[in-house]
């Protein structure tokens, strides 16, 4: 995805102070301070307050850690957040992210310009008290809007008269002093409440550093400011928060008064009214902030085709999204006039901080890979970011369970509404890395335990001849596999036929192939002097590690071949592999029953009854199972006896029928009974020690003569060290 204007625009090119430390300190210091803080510090106490403080503020600095490595890993351009993760985790995962982050930025303007709505009717100042609050919001927003719409410049410089009005009234609380003559009605003192409660209502006050990020597209340097504005606003916060709880329970230790009374602020303040501009001016701030980022996030999305290409569009030298920011104004407002939409206001936090959440994640996990692409200027330990992560997750539960699991089912829904679209992103991920340390962790594991048989899946290599025209091998893979196990097509190519592009030609026809069929499978091609050699050097050379094809799938040789056939056979049941060795299809029908023909005993008939399970599972053209067994010296009573314990054993339910030879061959017994079978599985015999291949081709090709007409044959040889009996009976 290419953004239009990506490379010729640098926004503004705000410094440190007025592009990140700004919107970020403004955003932290906000009304929850002024409000909640003496209600916390009467429920909790001092020592629990600064410990909650403390706790809130951590994971607010563990966040700006890792936002602070990842910045200076990367060329950080418009977006703020949702570049990051869309670079780090992909377009799915950004989109899942971006959408409901720009949605909750732009909804949360509409709360912070309705409380200042309120809080300035609701003064007693002469005129304005009788004003409607939902006018006073919309004519705010559209001030607002105007100014962060036509120019951010002039936005963020207006911040500063914010940030001395804020700086002006915490100056007066402290040099205030202990109310006088505060008296309580009965009933008016709230209940106590517990830490978890109290921490929930304050963690929302340390979750603002999104706005610095968010403006990432206008820094000259984002990869200098975004650390050191991000950092220095958290710290800055955290100091004047741990000051004020010190401060407010020495001028009043009554914890009933500090619960009752959300003005306590203004009540102690040297100076009353500059605490008021402080609420107002917090509350202005945070809308600011948000207004600035909503747009910006809703372009970068745009640009990279997950919304209408038209809220991409940038206006004047600054690249200024005029039309996303009218998109916001829209949302904002409706939000403004319908009034109480304080029921959605915990999952807007919590997009936030599941947002906060992945940032730690992408951080912890490029450190812990330490790919070569990964070299910060700013590093910082993965259990840093990991701590991060999970203080953010815990953070969610304890705010609120049930909407933790709304936003994660709302970024679930947008993640697999955005991969269904399929979107190819010209930019490299981290999600290859993650996944190659994961097989990397795995690898040593899996050499090291036993295979037990109730772990058992099929690792398929199917030998295809090229180009494939038959497709009852990928067909039947696709069958046994149902997308729950590794399916690698193998073919030859002959020696000299190319250069790397000739063989990515054969790769992609291959992939197209099995695409047709919905198979999920790897390709492998090999160059060599016949297709028998080949093969061979495919079986016993392919895999990595403990990863190898545990069974092999190919086509029924021709007449001529069966000699060599007979060496690959031998080669497979001595490396201990499975193999399927599928005849012609004849007229098999398009649905049926998969017969299995067991004799008893042996390995034979468990992986075959394994195969066809999988079949039937996985949605194969088969309209049920038949075990069939032939007796030749025992009764047939005595075999029903056996087969049918056998069968409930294994609680799979099948038609079962026993059949007298006679005297008869084998295959004609087949022949005749399995006329309307959809596939039938047929048992195979290894090479004896000592067998001169002509002597086993000679065997196969009459078993495969003698069932020339039975539809779909598949010949099963179980070499592999398991008792696949297991598989079934260990739960009976």
């Amino acid at each position: 995805m290419k953004a239009k204007k990506e490379t010729s625009n640098t926004g503004y090119g705000f410094g440190t102070f007025q592009g990140v430390f700004t919107p970020s300190i403004l955003t932290i210091i906000g009304v929850v301070m002024y409000l909640r803080f003496g209600w916390m510090l009467g429920n909790v106490g001092l020592a629990t307050s600064l410990l909650i403080v403390t706790m809130g503020s951590t994971i607010t600095l563990l966040t700006g850690l890792s936002i602070s490595a990842l910045a200076t890993n990367m060329r950080v351009k418009g977006g703020g957040a949702y570049f990051i993760l869309s670079r780090s985790l992909g377009l799915e995962a950004g989109a899942a992210l971006g959408i409901p982050l720009a949605l909750s930025q732009a909804v949360s303007v509409s709360f912070y310009v309705a409380g200042f709505a309120e809080a300035l009717v609701n003064s007693g100042l002469p005129t304005v008290s009788g004003w409607d609050p939902r006018l006073v919001g919309l004519a705010t927003l559209s001030v607002l809007a105007l100014v962060s719409t036509l120019s951010a410049d002039i936005a963020l410089k207006s911040q500063y008269f914010i940030m001395a009005a804020i700086a002006f009234s915490l100056f007066s609380f402290f040099l205030g002093h202990a109310p006088e003559g505060i008296a309580l009605a009965d009933g008016a003192v709230p209940p106590q409440l517990g830490f978890w409660t109290v921490f929930a209502v304050f963690f929302p006050a340390v979750t603002g550093i999104l706005s610095g990020l968010g403006m990432s597209g206008d820094l000259k340097d984002p990869g200098k400011s975004i650390p050191t504005g991000t950092i220095a606003a958290v710290l800055v916060g955290y100091a004047i928060y741990m000051a004020v709880p010190i401060a407010l329970n020495a001028m009043v230790p009554d914890a009933a008064v500090l619960r009752a009374d959300t003005m306590i602020l203004q009540r102690c303040a040297r100076w009353q009214m500059p605490i008021l501009l402080g609420v107002w001016a917090a509350t202005l701030s945070s809308a600011v902030g948000s207004f600035l980022v909503a747009p910006r996030v809703l372009q970068a999305l745009s640009r990279d085709k997950l919304l209408p290409s038209v809220f991409g569009r940038g206006f004047g030298k600054a690249d200024d999204p005029r039309l996303s920011a009218l998109l916001c104004f829209c949302i904002a407002a409706v939000c403004v006039w319908l009034g109480d939409i304080n029921v959605i206001a915990p999952v807007l936090t919590l997009f936030n901080l599941s947002t906060y959440g992945l940032l730690n994640f992408c951080a912890a996990v490029e450190e812990a890979m330490s790919n070569p692409s990964w070299r910060p200027t700013f590093r910082v330990k993965a259990f840093f970011s990991f701590l991060g992560f999970a203080g953010c997750l815990s953070a969610m539960f304890m705010i609120s369970p049930g909407w933790t699991f709304v936003a994660l089912f709302c970024e679930a829904a947008i993640y697999w509404r955005v991969k269904r679209k399929e979107l190819q992103a010209q930019w490299g991920d981290m999600r290859t890395g993650l996944l190659a340390e994961l097989v990397r962790h795995a690898l040593p594991h899996m050499a090291n335990v036993r295979h037990a048989e109730r772990n058992w899946r099929p690792n398929l290599l199917v030998l295809a001849q090229l180009p494939i025209q038959d497709l009852s091998l990928p067909e039947l893979a696709h069958g046994i596999s149902g997308g729950r196990c590794l399916v690698t097509l193998a073919s030859v190519l002959p020696k000299g036929f190319g250069g790397a592009e000739r063989e990515a030609e054969v790769r992609s026809a291959v992939l197209r192939t099995a695409d047709k069929i919905g198979l999920d499978a790897n390709v492998k091609l090999l160059e060599a002097e016949d297709d028998w050699a080949g093969m061979s050097e495919l079986v016993r050379t392919y895999g990595f590690g403990p990863i190898v094809p545990n069974t092999v799938i190919l086509g029924a040789p021709a007449e001529q071949a069966c000699e060599r056939f007979a060496g690959l056979v031998e080669l497979i049941s001595g490396l201990q592999r499975n193999m399927l060795v599928v005849g012609d299809a004849g007229n098999a029908p398009t649905g049926g029953v998969v017969d299995i023909w067991w004799r008893g005993g042996g390995a034979n008939g468990g992986l075959m009854l394994a195969l066809a399970l999988l079949l039937k599972r996985n949605g194969f053209d088969a309209t049920g199972l038949r075990v069939n067994m032939i007796v030749h010296r025992r009764t047939r009573e005595e075999a029903e006896i056996e087969l049918a314990k056998y069968m409930k054993g294994v609680r799979i339910k099948t038609e079962t029928r026993v059949l007298e030879s006679d005297g008869r061959p084998f295959a004609d017994i087949i022949r005749e009974n399995s006329s309307d079978a959809a596939l039938s599985f047929v048992g195979l015999r290894a090479p004896r020690q000592d067998e001169p291949p002509s002597s086993y081709g000679d065997y196969f090709s009459l078993l495969r003569s003698g069932l020339a007409r039975v539809p779909r044959p598949v010949f099963v040889l179980a070499a592999e060290n398991l008792d696949f009996r297991l598989i079934f009976e260990q739960h009976a």
